[in-house]
C-alpha cells in the first residue's frame, strides 16, 4: 500500500485504499467534471465526500490539500514522480488526460483546440455562469437592485451562442469527445438547477439542449454525476 501519511488531509477523510487515487470532491457541476473524466478514463479511484460547509472546505485538514478551499482535489499516489496532489477542476482533466492518453484528442493540434476550450469554460462559462446562479437562486435573488442579475442574464446569453455556434453540425464541442465536452455540459445543465433556462433562452436554441442530452445520456457521465454521493 502506498504511504500517504505527508498528506494531513488523508486524517480526517482516510482512504480504504492508498494505492489508488483519491478524489475529494461534491456533486457540484465543478466536482463532477472529475468524477465523470475518472469514470470515462477507467481509472481507479476512491471517492471523498467533501460537503460545501466550512467545517470540510475550510477545515485545516482541507487546507492543506488545497489552500484555496474549492472542491474538486485529488492525491495520485502513483504520480509521474511519487504521489501527488491536485486541485483546480481544468487542471485535474488535463492531468486525467495526460495520464491515461485519452479525452484531448490524437495529436498536437487537436490538444490544442481541446485546451481552448477547457479554458473557455474555466475562465468564460463557469465563472459567468455560476454568479448566475447565485443571483437568480441563491442569496444574491433578495437582492432588489435588478442590475446584477441582469448583467449575469445577458452574459449567460452571448456564451450559450458561443457554444450554439460552435456545435451546428458537431457532436462533441471539440471534435471527438474530450476533457473540454465534459468541462462545459454540466455548467450547461446547472442552468436547470439554478432555474434560469427561460430567461436565458436556453429553450430557443438547438444545438445547445441536445448536446447536453447526448452528454447526460453516456453512462459514464449516469455514474459519475452523483459521486461522491451526498448525505440524506
Amino acid at each position: 500500500m502506498a504511504d500517504l501519511s505527508n498528506f494531513p488531509i488523508t486524517q480526517k477523510w482516510v482512504p480504504k485504499n492508498t494505492d489508488i487515487i483519491q478524489l475529494f470532491s461534491y456533486p457540484t457541476p465543478n466536482g463532477v467534471k472529475v468524477s465523470i473524466a475518472l469514470e470515462e478514463t477507467g481509472l481507479n479511484y476512491e471517492p471523498h465526500l467533501v460537503t460545501l460547509s466550512d467545517a470540510d472546505v475550510k477545515s485545516a485538514a482541507f487546507l492543506s490539500l488545497n489552500p484555496n478551499n474549492k472542491i474538486p482535489a485529488i492525491i495520485d499516489p502513483n504520480g509521474p514522480d511519487g504521489p501527488i496532489s491536485l486541485w483546480e477542476s481544468g487542471a485535474i482533466l488535463m492531468y486525467l488526460a495526460e495520464k491515461t492518453g485519452q479525452l484531448m484528442g490524437s495529436n498536437a493540434a487537436e490538444k490544442a483546440h481541446v485546451i481552448k476550450w477547457l479554458m473557455f469554460q474555466m475562465g468564460g462559462l463557469g465563472p459567468m455562469f455560476g454568479q448566475l446562479g447565485y443571483f437568480a437562486k441563491f442569496a444574491g435573488s433578495e437582492i432588489e437592485d435588478p442590475r446584477p442579475r441582469e448583467r449575469y442574464i445577458a452574459e449567460a446569453k452571448r456564451l450559450l451562442a458561443i457554444v450554439e455556434t460552435e456545435l451546428e453540425g458537431k457532436d462533441w464541442i471539440a471534435g471527438g469527445f474530450s476533457i473540454a465536452d465534459i468541462a462545459i455540459a454540466p455548467w450547461l445543465n446547472a442552468l436547470e438547477y439554478y432555474g434560469t433556462q427561460e430567461v436565458t433562452g436556453y429553450h430557443d436554441l438547438k444545438n445547445v439542449p441536445a448536446y447536453v442530452e447526448r452528454f447526460m445520456a453516456r453512462p459514464a457521465v449516469q455514474r459519475g454525476k452523483t459521486i461522491p454521493a451526498p448525505k440524506g
